[in-house]
């Protein structure tokens, strides 16, 4: 059964492999139950990994040409099947078709790119101290690799560790989020199979947080890459530094977006849209701070203020539309408190700011302070809250007060000047006359403070972030010691 068919979206979905109850797939903006999935049991983790490590012995043995070629088929599959992918990403996750496509866009990029990987250098030779003695220092396979996604970028934020993982010869173990089971676990799963892939090599476990924490837990997972919110990575990091194992974690942020006095305000208009709007904000780079120099503040809030307007809202499945639905009634409910106790505290709203169900309008706010939720915590939602500065170094201080540092935006004419400003930021990427959802998979992503632990996903950085290294010295003739 190929997997147009397999995963058709008008029949819905049943899937049963699993043994710890079933949940529903509910689409965002309608409510609409699309299928059924069953949830792993604790047992069945176990033998999960247990087959994912030994699949992952063969796997690092093949041959490097032969996962290169897995993952070219899984490219091309990716690119054969957009349609029923971005159809499950709009109804399962409520994404817009334009962020639909990109994400897919990006994932068929990635896949391109850690095919290449196989192919790249795997280790150096230094020199010794010692004549005739040659030092190799080495990558290797880290084994079994845990990858825990969100549902905001179920896609990307699943295989950006998967297939990196896959091309330095680990296995995986995939646990995507309830709301994101098909698109970014059960698609993704059917794929790889399709691809060639051996059994077991990328291994797909369903359920909620107690699955997450079994394999977090388990002795034969050895790292664990996690994409979602810095309480739970906290969590995640603690575990795993007890256990000495690896971690990858990219976590969530509250991102500035700085404006500065001699900035082309159309163009920062246009930036600070789509960073603060794109899939109704949930993403963890949504430009959420906006800091702007007070002698152009009415005059930008003015301008994001009619593109706010200009952006239909409505179901992303039927509806040509650029915002869709929240992810669910829960969030959908935070984001309206969020602006709520903020407006309550002198916060105005200028567009936007009341809910239609799980329908949030993109939404301006001024006159915001940076003791007010809706500017001190991270939104996920629609909301552009701005605050204004007279100095760079003023702007420099807003910026840096927070606990998160994952990514920033500068608007200015003035290159030179941005750079300095740029310089002092305790973010992990900054990006010029552009805006915070910012991301090319050759080059190394991630955030500091709350917003990330230091690891790195894309380029380079994938060979570092999933491997160990080893150092093997050889020489032909042994050595003799004074005893």
């Amino acid at each position: 059964m190929g997997i147009l068919e397999k995963y058709d979206t008008e029949r819905g979905l049943d899937y049963r492999n699993f043994n710890g109850g079933s949940i529903d797939i509910t689409e965002p903006a309608t409510g609409e139950i699309l299928g059924q999935y069953n949830i792993a049991t604790d047992q069945e983790v176990d033998e999960i990994v247990a087959a994912t490590k030994i699949a992952q012995v063969d796997w690092a043995a093949n041959d490097f040409s032969a996962r290169s070629k897995v993952l070219l088929r899984f490219a091309r599959l990716l690119e054969e099947n957009a349609d029923t992918i971005t159809t499950w990403n709009k109804r399962e996750c409520g994404s817009t078709p334009l962020k639909a496509g990109w994400e897919l866009q990006a994932c068929i990029d990635q896949a391109y790119m850690c095919a290449a990987m196989c192919h790249q250098s795997i280790g150096e030779i230094f020199p010794s101290t010692i004549p005739g003695r040659e030092n190799q220092y080495l990558r290797v396979p880290v084994g079994v690799v845990g990858v825990i996604s969100p549902w905001n970028f179920p896609l990307v934020l699943s295989l950006r560790s998967v297939l990196p993982a896959l091309a330095m010869g680990n296995a995986v173990v995939m646990k995507p989020d309830l709301h994101s089971s098909v698109t970014g676990g059960l698609l993704i799963s059917a794929l790889m199979e399709e691809a060639g892939l051996p059994e077991s090599v990328c291994s797909l476990v369903l359920g909620g947080a107690e699955i997450g924490q079994a394999i977090v837990e388990h002795s034969d997972v050895k790292m664990v890459a996690f994409t979602g919110s810095s309480a739970v990575g906290r969590q995640i990091g603690e575990i795993c530094g007890r256990l000495l194992k690896k971690t990858a974690l990219e976590l969530g942020g509250n991102n500035a977006f700085v404006v500065l006095d001699d900035a082309d305000i159309t163009a920062a208009s246009s930036c600070a849209a789509w960073g603060s709007f794109l899939h109704q904000g949930q993403i963890c780079m949504q430009s959420g701070r906006h800091i702007i120099h007070e002698s152009i503040a009415d005059l930008y809030i003015e301008y994001l203020k009619k593109r706010a307007e200009s952006l239909p809202v409505g179901n992303p499945h039927l509806e040509d539309v650029q915002v869709g639905p929240l992810i669910n009634d829960k969030q959908a409910e935070r984001v309206e408190r969020l602006v709520k106790e903020s407006v309550a505290m002198g916060a105005v709203v200028v567009c936007g700011g009341k809910r239609s169900g799980r329908y949030f309008p993109p939404t301006v706010i001024k006159n915001v302070t940076v003791d007010m939720p809706i500017f001190n915590q991270e939104i996920f939602g629609p909301v552009a809250p701005v605050v204004t500065f007279k100095t760079d170094s003023e702007a420099v201080g807003l910026v840096n007060d927070s606990d998160y540092g994952l990514a920033a935006a500068i608007h200015s004419r003035d290159l030179g000047r941005a750079r300095g400003i740029a310089q002092q930021l305790q973010v992990g990427m900054i990006h010029i006359n552009d805006q915070t959802v910012n991301n090319e998979y050759h080059v190394p992503f991630g955030g500091v403070k709350a917003s990330g632990s230091a690891s790195r996903f894309g380029g380079p950085a994938n060979m570092e972030e999933f491997t160990e290294k080893r150092w093997i010295s050889s020489i032909e003739t042994p050595l003799v010691y004074p005893f």
